[in-house]
Parts: C-alpha cells; structure tokens; sequence
C-alpha cells in the first residue's frame, strides 16, 4: 500500500507500506441513564384510579407514574409563576380555575 507523507522529502514523500489504512475503534456504547426504584404505599382511591386508567389507556403502572410525575412537576412550576390552571370545555366553551389545595 502507498502512503502519501505530505513531507517535502521527495524520497520519503511516497512510503510503502503492509500496514492497511488505521481503523478507528468501534464506538463504546453510551451507559444507560440509572433509575430510581421506589416502593409506593398507594390509598385506595389511588389504587382504584391507577387501575382505571391502566384499564383506560393500557399502559403500564410504570409509565402513569411516570408522567403524573412529570405532569405534576409542570403543573407545580406553572402555578409557583404565578400562572392560572383553567380548563376549558370544548364543547360549550365553559372554562374553569383549578386550585390545588
């Protein structure tokens, strides 16, 4: 195999060489974001409510809690700024403040 030098050495300009091109090495793969685990006590309602919407929308009890979490964290920034929850009805067009206690 002919490598180019790129030296002004017109004698060494050209080398020969075995050695085939230097492969890079694979990339390593990234580690996997660690998770918190958590045992949750729920109350009843809680429970009932869970399995509602695990019946309702078919996911699992992981993913709910995992976006009651989020959604929660969002609804508790929006309201620390001084922002309104309102809900509104499509339908009639009737809107609501939602307070949390």
């Amino acid at each position: 195999m002919r490598a180019r030098t790129g030296g002004n050495d017109p004698v060494m300009d050209d080398v020969v060489t075995d050695n085939p091109v230097r492969q890079q090495p694979p990339p390593q793969p990234q580690p996997q974001p660690q998770s918190d685990r958590i045992t949750v006590a729920l109350i009843p309602q809680s429970a009932e409510d869970l399995q509602a919407l695990q019946d309702r929308t078919s996911l699992s009890k992981t993913d709910l809690v995992n976006r009651a979490i989020t959604l929660y964290e969002f609804i508790d920034a929006q309201l620390r700024e001084g922002h309104d929850l309102i809900v509104r009805d499509k339908k009639t067009g009737e809107t609501q403040l939602v307070r949390f206690l």
